[in-house]
């Protein structure tokens, strides 16, 4: 089935907090933002109910605002919602979408399109690559990350039990590809082609994006 291969950058982050993800075509900007969820550690894509933090995706080039903000007001520009919104002419066509989470903490991410390919037959999002953990919510934007993983990943820090207990309740997870992809399978919105899959009782034996 027709599939896009995209790349997600963290902006601003050293070392760069980056995934690649294949997902199917025809998914809403809804979708879109339960992958970027996904594959970071935040909490407003699935299986987490309702939103933790606004977000928006700026198609300010087609003169729209895709955001799931219900009071949003800028009189120039188009509100869309997620849900009723999909990715595919936009994407195709400009290659790459800003995606901005949590107005308090400000993440930006962008996501670039890198290949439009046929040659993939799940019906739910794939992760390919990647590099870094990304942060979790309310850590204070990329400073505050920086100083929550120094106290973190050191035990002898002063602060290390105290952190790791917050970093804890809020799930944060360090960079984990497996456990990832075990997440992203249940964004399902097209139809896995099971019979252009190599497999035995659905357990896959080969197949050239899922390992």
């Amino acid at each position: 089935m027709k599939s896009y291969i995209i790349r997600i950058e963290l902006e601003g982050s050293k070392p760069l907090i980056w995934r690649r993800v294949i997902m199917p075509a025809d998914a809403t900007f809804r979708r879109l933002h339960d992958v970027i969820q996904t594959v970071t550690n935040f909490k407003s894509g699935y299986p987490y109910s309702g939103y933790y933090h606004l977000y928006q995706f700026d198609l300010s080039a087609e003169d729209k605002i895709v955001t799931n903000d219900a009071e949003y007001e800028l009189t120039d520009l188009e509100v869309r919602n997620p849900k009723g919104l999909k990715i595919d002419a936009f994407l195709e066509k400009y290659k790459s979408i800003i995606y901005e989470y949590d107005f308090g903490d400000g993440w930006q991410f962008i996501v670039k399109l890198e290949k439009i390919v046929d040659d993939y037959y799940f019906g739910f999002p794939t992760l390919l690559d990647g590099a870094n953990s990304a942060p979790p919510e309310d850590v204070g934007g990329l400073g505050g990350f920086d100083e929550f993983l120094k106290a973190y990943r050191n035990p002898k820090h002063i602060n290390h039990e105290g952190l790791k207990f917050w970093g804890d309740s809020q799930e944060f997870r360090e960079y984990d590809p497996v456990f990832t992809n075990r997440m992203l399978k249940h964004i399902s919105y097209k139809k896995t082609e099971w019979d252009k899959v190599n497999h035995k009782n659905y357990k896959i034996i080969d197949d050239k994006y899922r390992k």
